[in-house]
């Protein structure tokens, strides 16, 4: 009891003086708690040695300030590494985006999923549907990058609302029907601006793709979503198989077993990935060489 109740003046001690050393540290405990409580030195000495471990094994771990990935924190003094590490992990969140028009058709039933794994994993997770509204394709009138935006220079659609989301998200999935062997026209009209105009927003983020259809194409629409991906630096999220779920009428896709268990691997694997990208709370990512483009025809 005594060691909990005078936690607080030990780390009081070492904050307000700035101890330089543990003898230091352990002078400036016993003054304070024996003048504060009026205890004996035996107690002095048992509080103080303990609290003298924790400053030898860094006192980062006991009260600093960690720098985490979303600002800074004063870590309890009884918190442990675990708690701590299990904080990262909760911080964590998943965009997912429904490319369909249909919010709650197969290619939600997919991501919902991929979503409720990524939660049982303690991943915080969004599913931002594209809806029925028009999106603009790219018109390569490259404001964006000459205003520095950060942001696409038409603001009349969905696209800015979901970079401002990106922010927050450490992964993105995205999710699309097939029509014609191809991905939604207005999921890649929304990707394409996403990335050229706040692709520094998406790098180093993991991401995976999920395509859903009726019978064919699918593997080719896959391959189309994946392809950004692989130009923004992200690792790119597998599963057993490809991330491919078949239905066609509403609801069907639950029935195709295979198909739900890829999404939950695929997921496991996501969060599998990024637990270990985060491991430290400060991810260290590789280091790149500057982009050196070249035209084939000059």
């Amino acid at each position: 009891m005594a060691v909990k109740k005078n936690n607080a003046y030990f780390c009081k001690c070492i904050k307000g003086w700035q101890a330089t050393s543990p003898k230091k540290a352990y002078n400036l405990y016993s003054m304070e708690t024996n003048k504060e409580h009026n205890m004996s030195r035996r107690t002095a000495i048992t509080i103080g040695l303990m609290g003298l471990a924790g400053t030898m094994l860094g006192s980062n771990t006991l009260f600093g300030a960690d720098n985490k990935r979303r600002g800074k924190y004063k870590k309890d003094a009884t918190e442990s590494s675990h708690e701590i590490e299990s904080k990262n992990h909760n911080n964590m969140k998943v965009l997912l985006i429904n490319g369909s028009p249909r919010r709650k058709g197969n290619t939600f039933l997919a991501l919902s999923e991929a979503a409720k794994v990524l939660e049982q994993n303690g991943l915080e997770t969004e599913i931002v549907q594209i809806g029925t509204k028009p999106v603009r394709g790219c018109i390569a009138c490259g404001q964006c990058g000459q205003r520095k935006l950060g942001r696409c220079v038409f603001d009349d659609d969905i696209c800015n609302s979901i970079v401002d989301k990106l922010d927050d998200a450490d992964a993105l999935i995205v999710g699309s029907p097939v029509y014609y062997g191809q991905p939604n026209g207005t999921v890649l009209s929304l990707i394409q601006r996403m990335f050229y105009s706040a692709g520094a927003k998406v790098q180093n983020k993991p991401a995976a793709a999920v395509c859903v259809c009726r019978r064919g194409g699918a593997t080719a629409a896959y391959q189309t979503l994946n392809l950004p991906f692989e130009m923004m630096n992200m690792p790119v999220v597998t599963s057993q198989y490809w991330n491919i779920v078949y239905g066609a009428a509403e609801g069907q896709a639950a029935l195709d077993t295979e198909g739900m268990q890829t999404m939950r691997q695929m997921a496991n694997n996501m969060a599998w990935l990024l637990k270990k990208i985060h491991a430290n709370g400060n991810p260290d990512y590789p280091q790149r060489e500057p982009w050196q483009p070249m035209n084939f025809i000059r």
